[in-house]
């Protein structure tokens, strides 16, 4: 309502403004015309003996016209004025039309005394004057079309003068004109005020229309806003200001496509990061983000175009050709910005990795992050605050990793998946105890595959749930031979990587193998690494469940990882496996011995037996021995074999027998 009452009154000011205006205007082009009449008048009159009084109603005529021009020159309400005009700008627009309605109505006056120049319309020059103000009053009615007053002000003082002095001189015809008279004044103020309705009802819609297309200009001014605001943020990221994957893709591809320079690509990702959101929650983590963006920023020099790819994850784009610096010289130079202490943290907690792809050819920005992730990796893989140019290596690797992807579905749909299996002893490692189950893969181009590949791979393609259930049913079909065989103390280890763990059914797919395969719990052990022990809350339900099954429970890659003894007692585990690389080179390795003593001890504290894999000689197994570690694994004991063989193996190997070469 109350915007509904403001539109109006906005409405009315406007229209008013254009009367103003349109009076101004038509003052303009009507008052030569009466100073014309006046002065032929004026001549009229002295010709004809009234010299004294032509003159000076010429004069008052003149002088009020003077007045009505110099109003027209005053400045519109709002304007700034100086000296005689001054006031004038302050007023407002009815009291300008006032002031003009005044001005007419003086004028008319003035031509109201026409009747002292021809003796009250009775001389014989009175139709002379009778036409001139017929003729000046139907031209202010013309001219004044905008307000009726002004020309109502301007016309009725002449006429009913002259209808006044016709009556007076009385006569058939005179008062006949003096009728007369007066109908046409009549006519002539209906004729202003239907022109003044028209002209506002013209002026409304103009102002409207006008302020219409003010609208819609002004909305279509904010809808470009909006769209370039949305276009901005579709491209940019919220936090950092910088582009996003989408508009670094975008980027990417523009100058793939229009410039045949060399790029080179380097993908960065914050080390350490995570520990900042756990420790110091993620608005500190927000805050490293926004320093870490303006440090990069700042880093580089012109052309280099910088993203925020998602997450601790940025990426820079440069042509090599147009910089300075090598690009080992500029990746360590953000390196070592990124390596400054951030406020509120302790210096080196955030770092970076850097993985870098430099080409000449003309590639996708899918192809190039395929190719700077892999540089990525390899940088990780090495430690903290490192960068990997991605090389020939990396493109053998990157291209046997497309080929095992290509390949794995056809392999496993096809069985040309594998099981091998490698012994693992007891009693100091002169019993054979049970058979820890290896994946083989064969590839036609790249030879054996190692089971992490096959594993990571596996995830990658969605066959994470299928491969698992085809090494579970080949180790539970392993069980049923041993036991078919007279083996019945004899059992299989399973490796389950951490994603299966976490991700899959695994405790149901452990006993549907087990029914299957018609063989007891206690004939399957599952190894889990560390890294999935700490990880409680997505494995711990499905650890207790297997465990309350009868199924074993192993700790692999012992002593690599942060398991809390807490964990160790919580998950009921029932062996430890100390990770090779304590054991490879134990006879030579200090630290290792004490690491790897610090182990046995742990796991005879806690009810745990402790297997040591990685044995690769007999100064090795003596050494264990010493320590007190009963259970061994390694190419000096046993080497992986497959499942017939190791079998036939079995069944030669009695219980009480060492391995073959070995030493008591």
């Amino acid at each position: 309502m109350a915007s509904a009452t403001h539109d109006t009154h906005r409405l009315t000011a406007l229209i008013r403004a254009d009367q103003l205006a349109t009076v101004r205007r038509s003052v303009k082009i009507s008052i030569p015309i009466n100073i014309a009449l006046s002065l032929i008048i004026m001549t009229v009159t002295v010709y004809y003996g009234h010299a004294e009084a032509g003159v000076l109603w010429f004069a008052a005529a003149l002088g009020i016209n003077m007045v009505r021009v110099a109003l027209c020159q005053a400045p519109f309400p709002g304007a700034t004025a100086k000296g005689a005009f001054a006031g004038m700008a302050k007023l407002s627009v009815d009291r300008h039309l006032f002031i003009a309605s005044l001005a007419a109505l003086v004028s008319g006056s003035v031509w109201a005394l026409i009747p002292a120049l021809c003796e009250g319309y009775t001389s014989a020059q009175f139709g002379f004057y009778l036409v001139v103000i017929c003729g000046i009053t139907a031209g202010a009615v013309v001219h004044g079309n905008a307000y009726a007053i002004i020309p109502i002000c301007f016309i009725v003082p002449p006429l009913m003068s002259m209808a006044g002095c016709l009556f007076y001189a009385g006569g058939f015809d005179r008062i006949g004109l003096a009728l007369a008279t007066l109908l046409y004044l009549g006519a002539l103020i209906r004729s202003a005020l239907e022109s003044e309705v028209m002209f506002r009802d013209g002026s409304g819609r103009k102002n409207e229309a006008t302020s219409l297309a003010g609208s819609l200009k002004q909305a279509h001014a904010r809808t470009t806003e909006v769209a370039e605001e949305m276009r901005h943020r579709a491209v940019h990221d919220a936090l950092t200001g910088l582009l996003n994957r989408s508009g670094f893709a975008a980027e990417v591809d523009r100058r793939v496509s229009q410039d045949s320079t060399p790029l080179c690509l380097m993908i960065l990702d914050l080390d350490g990061f995570k520990s900042v959101n756990d420790v110091f929650g993620h608005r500190a983590g927000d805050d490293v983000l926004v320093e870490v963006a303006r440090r990069l920023k700042d880093t580089p020099s012109d052309g280099f175009t910088i993203a925020r790819l998602g997450g601790d994850e940025f990426a820079v784009l440069f042509d090599p050709d147009k910089v300075a610096m090598p690009v080992p010289d500029i990746a360590n130079r953000i390196i070592t910005a990124i390596g400054e202490p951030f406020d509120g943290f302790d210096a080196g907690r955030v770092g970076v990795s850097i993985g870098i792809h430099q080409t000449r050819e003309r590639v996708s920005f899918s192809e190039m992050m395929v190719c700077a992730d892999t540089a990525l990796y390899a940088a990780k893989s090495g430690g903290r605050n490192r960068f990997h140019r991605f090389d020939e290596t990396l493109s053998n690797r990157l291209g046997m990793k497309r080929d095992i992807e290509r390949d794995l579905p056809r392999a496993l749909s096809e069985h040309q998946l594998h099981m091998w299996y490698q012994p693992i002893f007891s009693d100091g490692g002169r019993r054979f105890s049970h058979f820890e189950a290896l994946l083989r893969w064969e590839h036609d181009k790249h030879g054996w595959v190692s089971p992490v590949d096959i594993v990571e791979n596996a995830a990658v393609l969605g066959l994470s749930e299928p491969l698992l259930k085809y090494i579970l049913r080949e180790a539970c079909a392993m069980t049923a031979r041993l036991k078919a065989s007279g083996l019945d103390r004899s059992w299989v280890a399973v490796n389950i990587s951490p994603r299966e763990m976490s991700r899959l059914p695994v405790e149901t797919m452990v006993f549907e193998a087990l029914k299957q395969a018609n063989v007891a719990p206690s004939t399957i052990e599952i190894e889990i690494t560390e890294e999935t022990a700490m990880d409680m809350r997505a494995v711990e339900g499905k650890l207790a469940v297997l465990a309350e099954g009868g199924i074993r429970l192993v700790i692999d890659d012992f002593g690599v990882g942060y398991s809390s003894l807490s964990s160790l007692r919580h998950l009921r585990v029932d062996r430890l496996k100390i990770d090779n690389s304590f054991v490879i080179g134990l006879t030579d390795s200090t630290s290792a011995q004490v690491m790897v003593q610090a182990i046995v001890n742990l796991g005879h504290s806690l009810g745990m037996e402790v297997v040591a894999e990685g044995v690769e000689n007999a100064e090795t197994q003596a050494l264990l021995q010493r320590f007190g570690c009963r259970n061994m694994q390694g190419y000096h004991l046993g080497r992986p074999m497959t499942g017939d063989a190791a079998l036939e193996w079995a069944m030669k190997k009695p219980a009480d027998t060492l391995p073959a070469g070995q030493v008591a």
